[in-house]
């Protein structure tokens, strides 16, 4: 079990009941009408709101695992907060079926500007309402935390704080080609599944083209960055509201780097970072996540101060070495300021702290990494895209002597020639326990992941200078 963060007791306490309103019609700006629910307090007052919006369907119930510290009920939904948590506290929530699914008519287009203009006209909506104190929120995890990155770059005047959870940022780099690699496995699977399950069937009654939309082929064609893209990824000059940015260490083939980008770029004055560990869902309704949430939405939707903007801005769960071997710890900055960065140097079969003082070169055949390769880097349950020495090549220090922790950017600067045109590096950092075995961490789906990774095509090298720096290069994507 983690240690706990410190918390504070300044957050409201359960006091109202709760009012559901289903499918009320949200006009947009082009005529359309999406369709949402609103769960708000049993009151004559007026209260902050909470929204998001997506292609997840409403009305989808999702029965939670059982070790969720959030219990069941018939208001739970997929990666969105949770009305009878949320309501009685004095919040209003806000749910939308994205354009084409769910109830709501039209063709999907997931991420898209499109998509992120009907999230602003929801947003106003909302902040319009009898029952809303003027001021609305974005919370959710995923396809919930991503439209909120795109959505805030808009500016929409009632936005007056966002948490995306576990939210990609720029749908090039962070989805559809993390180091200009086509996620295939995941993307693929992702359209063609999941989100054909939530467009398809009981859905179609009200957008018989909804699954019409060539998304997986829009990703597969524009296979470098340029304008198509440019929609598709935060502004970050344009984001200045309140944002508490909240990442999981192991969404390092999807998420996390939107997060840590986030608050690294975001224009805004008034962030906090949080990482933390575990699965995709259980930190977001452990009482421990739902409090950051609930103290920062009181803060900044409420106006009530509860004290965590004068803490660390930055909140860190500190792995030890295996799933739940954690710490949680507060910081100034990030990266942190007191890194000591330090050179490993790849010698043969080896990683050295000194340079080697001969050339060498270590050879291996990628014939039988294909299944690695087409799993992809937002496919982070396949571990065996370089976390087995039995696949590529392998570099290992001599056993540690003391406990070092790495906690921060980590760079990879390698020099490789291959008998095909192109190669995709898959560059991993695992543990070694002292009887030679892995040890691995818990990954998003609960799988077991090695600490890191990191992807990049060789003919995507090309680094983009005014956006790169020491610890994170920034590549263009823009030629092969």
């Amino acid at each position: 079990m983690a240690k706990q963060s410190k918390t504070s007791d300044r957050a409201s306490q359960p006091s109202f009941d709760l009012v559901v309103e289903k499918d009320l019609e949200i006009p947009m700006r082009d005529g359309a009408r999406l369709k949402a629910d609103v769960f708000r307090p049993k009151s004559t007052g007026r209260f902050p709101a909470i929204i998001n919006l997506g292609s997840y369907q409403k009305d989808k119930l999702w029965v939670p695992p059982p070790d969720l510290e959030e219990k069941p009920n018939e208001f739970m939904n997929w990666e969105t907060v949770n009305p009878l948590w949320w309501v009685p506290r004095g919040y209003a929530c806000v749910r939308v079926d994205g354009r084409g699914s769910g109830k709501s008519p039209g063709r999907t287009d997931p991420w898209s500007p499109s998509e992120a203009r009907d999230f602003y006209d929801a947003i106003e909506w909302t902040g319009k309402q009898s029952w809303c104190n003027s001021r609305v929120g974005t919370n959710g995890i995923s396809y919930y935390a991503m439209t909120q990155w795109l959505v805030a770059g808009l500016k929409p005047p009632s936005l007056a704080a966002m948490i995306p959870w576990e939210g990609a940022a720029d749908m090039y780099r962070d989805f559809g080609y993390h180091g200009g690699i086509f996620s295939f496995g995941f993307a693929s699977g992702w359209w063609n599944n999941h989100m054909a399950h939530h467009l398809l069937g009981r859905p179609q009654a009200t957008a018989t083209d909804a699954f019409s939309t060539p998304w997986l082929w829009e990703y597969m064609r524009f296979n470098l960055d340029g304008a198509w893209w440019e929609g598709r990824r935060a502004l970050w000059d344009r984001i200045d509201v309140p944002l508490y940015s909240a990442g999981n260490w192991s969404g390092m083939g999807l998420h996390l780097r939107g997060n840590t980008e986030g608050w690294l770029r975001a224009a805004s004055k008034r962030k906090k970072l949080r990482i933390h560990a575990g699965t995709h869902y259980h930190p977001f309704y452990s009482e421990e996540g739902r409090r950051d949430q609930l103290r920062f939405f009181e803060q900044w939707l409420k106006g009530e101060d509860t004290g965590i903007m004068e803490e660390p801005p930055v909140k860190l769960l500190i792995r030890k070495g295996g799933a739940g071997n954690y710490e949680w710890r507060e910081e100034r900055e990030w990266p942190l300021a007191r890194t000591k960065w330090t050179k490993f140097y790849l010698a043969k079969e080896a990683l050295v702290l000194e340079a080697p003082k001969k050339a060498a070169s270590v050879e291996y055949s990628a014939s039988g990494m294909t299944k690695a390769g087409v799993a992809s880097a937002s496919w982070t349950s396949t571990v065996l895209a370089g976390a087995l020495p039995q696949l590529g090549a392998s570099f290992e220090t001599e056993p540690l002597k003391q406990d070092t922790e790495i906690t921060g950017p980590v760079v990879l600067v390698l020099w490789a020639a291959s008998t095909t045109e192109d190669m995709d590096v898959f560059a991993t950092i695992r543990n070694i326990d002292p009887d030679g075995k892995d040890v691995f961490e818990q990954g998003q789906q609960s799988q077991p992941v090695p600490v890191a990774k990191g992807w990049l095509r060789a003919s995507h090298r090309k680094k983009d200078d005014a956006l790169s720096k020491p610890w994170r290069p920034y590549h263009a994507h823009l030629e092969r």
